[in-house]
């Protein structure tokens, strides 16, 4: 990954029964990155010059995916849960010295960056989330059109092994497929060679197909069960938030993402992007247009 990357260096953490691998390079501010599904942390490259002029950029795989290991799952789905998920990026962060640090996630590491700035808030000095709602707000929003878009919700998380037995049987089928459908051209236009090869390579590993179910069944369980338990509470996210969404993503299909996130923010501002769900390789100019000014301001807390 060094040509996507250039001037970066692997690290790897030890956190509560995971291994887990990060990607570092730059200077300035500490800067971390979480990748959504079915992907991994090379989903930054098209960004990644531009932030790590300002900022020391971390990117890191989530447990379940990429280089990240896949550590045994429990009747909870505890051990998938972005409550673990926010204390394995803590972990990753403080092994790097950073105690404080601005956070941008995409997809299901958006889903672990908001929970991070709820559960570490003294970590935590900027948040920006990259085409999701929180999870109790996709779950209350379900309709069966909503429901079609995102059938993997419901496939993923059913018990195993029916999802890993059918994904298994044709992999790199699914991810493109997957990947594919989820674009605003509904092609694999958007993605450089070298990263579909990363996401194809990390998704024929079966317990990695199995890690990324396991991501799902806590969304549909615990992580929803948080979020409520948050809502109830009337706990909020304290520090600047941005949100960004696809015109042609999920979020935008499910309501005004800007309102679902005004109820879960102190302060929170955010547009729509011209792109499907992967907004920063779809539309990397415009993704760095909106996250670059909000992370010069606030990411040093």
């Amino acid at each position: 990954m060094s040509d996507l990357f250039p001037g970066s260096r692997e690290i790897r953490t030890e956190a509560d029964g995971a291994s887990l691998f990060a990607r570092v390079g730059g200077e300035g501010p500490p800067l971390l990155l979480l990748h959504g599904f079915p992907q991994t942390h090379v989903m930054w490259h098209p960004v990644y010059q531009a932030l790590s002029e300002r900022f020391t950029c971390v990117m890191m795989d989530l447990r379940g995916y990429g280089r990240s290991s896949c550590p045994p799952n429990d009747a909870g789905n505890q051990a998938y849960s972005k409550r673990m998920m926010a204390k394995d990026a803590v972990a990753v962060m403080a092994s790097l010295g950073f105690d404080r640090f601005a956070v941008a996630g995409h997809d299901r590491g958006g889903r672990v960056a908001y929970r991070l700035a709820l559960d570490h808030p003294k970590s935590t000095t900027a948040l920006v989330v990259l085409d999701i709602v929180p999870t109790a707000v996709m779950w209350r929003a379900m309709s069966v059109a909503f429901a079609m878009n995102a059938y993997h919700w419901f496939m993923l998380a059913q018990p195993e092994p029916l999802p890993e037995r059918l994904i298994c049987g044709d992999p790199e089928g699914f991810l493109d497929y997957t990947i594919a459908s989820w674009t605003r051209s509904k092609d694999l236009s958007a993605f450089h060679p070298d990263a579909l090869a990363d996401y194809r390579a990390c998704f024929a590993d079966a317990a990695h197909v199995h890690g990324a179910c396991n991501d799902y069944r806590a969304g549909a369980t615990i992580d929803r069960e948080i979020d409520e338990a948050d809502i109830a509470a009337g706990s909020s996210i304290a520090c600047p938030t941005l949100a960004l969404w696809g015109d042609e993503g999920f979020p935008a299909q499910a309501s005004t993402p800007l309102d679902a996130w005004r109820d879960w923010c102190v302060s929170v501002e955010g547009k729509g992007v011209q792109a499907g769900h992967f907004i920063v390789e779809e539309n990397p100019r415009e993704t760095l247009d909106a996250m670059l000014p909000f992370l010069e301001k606030h990411a040093k807390g």
